[in-house]
């Protein structure tokens, strides 16, 4: 069985650091005009809302070196922000009735649908309502403890803001059986892990494979980047439908991403890295506005509705740890995608 550090490195989510953290942003011009909160939201999508107005409140966000007053003033591009973001003290998650879009079921695991916005495990900023919340809710005492006391059952894990199926073990059996398949990355067995991504632009080819080793960003601790002396990582993606801009041209993509590996943010890095970052992708994704006035109204309004990555996981196949057996899920498209995607597909003439 890999060590516990080792899986956490190959989850999906960055796994928060416990010391106390110092943060300089920069205000871009995506950013101008816009609140101090949502810009500090932009940067920072791993802190929520409320705990971004907290921060301020405390005095914990400078600008030139003094605290800021309130949350709602205005950015200007250039301008630059510190923000002091103090080590939090670990709690032992509690259970909480949190409803479940729940796939699959059995003694040994559960098959969920997670909805984008939803946490999968208490960390910094987010002590509860998280998908381990719900989980000991709804599990209880069967609940696995062997991923540790803050997330039990947990073997692999989405973004705050992907949404899709995820596989959580119910004992310590299964969980160490399926962590060995998602740590194996599937070399020894059947391991399927396939995501639908909107992304800007259009591949030239009809599919292919980045091969980019990821690592912690070497300024941004909360972001990963491509570099040299990262692990390895290779995500195979293939595109299946193109969408045209006002003019007719072709200004995104939706691709389906397979993956080799499981590392943190993998396939918003790696596509960014290629020149197609995902729709609605504050992190990776610069220059948003400008790519999105080149889509018709309704998909621009979709868009700026969506607020999180178009980043769905949409099928998870692996072997059951009891019998053997594989066994393959699939989700549609969840409704605010569904949107999207039927918007950035429409005919911008009217219908002709």
């Amino acid at each position: 069985m890999p060590a516990p550090d080792e899986l956490n490195e190959d989850m999906d989510e960055i796994a928060p650091e416990a010391a106390a953290t110092r943060v300089d942003i920069i205000a871009g011009p995506e950013d101008e005009g816009l609140r101090l909160d949502r810009v500090l939201a932009r940067h920072l999508p791993e802190l929520s809302r409320t705990r971004l107005q907290a921060l301020i409140a405390d005095g914990k966000v400078l600008r030139d070196g003094r605290p800021v007053t309130g949350g709602s003033a205005k950015v200007s591009p250039g301008e630059g922000f510190t923000v002091e973001v103090p080590a939090s003290e670990p709690a032992e998650p509690v259970p909480q009735d949190i409803p479940l879009v729940i796939v699959h079921e059995d003694d040994d695991l559960i098959v969920i649908d997670k909805p984008a916005g939803l946490v999968v495990h208490p960390a910094p900023g987010n002590p509860d309502g998280t998908l381990v919340n719900a989980l000991l809710f709804h599990c209880g005492t069967s609940l696995s403890g062997i991923g540790g006391v803050r997330r039990p059952g947990i073997v692999h894990r989405l973004d705050k803001d992907t949404s899709g199926l995820m596989v959580v073990a119910k004992n310590d059996r299964a969980h160490k059986v399926l962590a060995a398949q998602f740590a194996d990355h599937g070399r020894s067995g059947p391991l399927e892990r396939a995501y639908l991504a909107f992304v800007w632009g259009v591949p030239e080819l009809p599919s292919g494979t980045v091969d980019a080793p990821l690592a912690r960003h070497p300024v941004s601790r909360e972001r990963i980047a491509v570099r040299t002396n990262g692990r390895f990582a290779i995500t195979h993606w293939q595109r299946l439908e193109s969408y045209p801009d006002t003019q007719g041209r072709p200004v995104a993509s939706l691709v389906e991403c397979r993956l080799e590996t499981g590392r943190t943010h993998q396939i918003r890095v790696h596509m960014a890295h290629i020149g197609h970052p995902l729709l609605g992708d504050a992190v990776y994704g610069g220059g948003q506005r400008t790519r999105a006035n080149r889509l018709g109204p309704e998909a621009s309004d979709r868009l700026d509705a969506l607020g999180r990555q178009a980043l769905h996981a949409f099928r998870l196949g692996f072997e059951h740890p009891a019998t053997g057996d594989f066994m393959l899920f699939e989700s549609a498209l969840p409704d605010d995608l569904a949107r999207l995607q039927a918007a950035l597909d429409a005919p911008l003439d009217g219908g002709s």
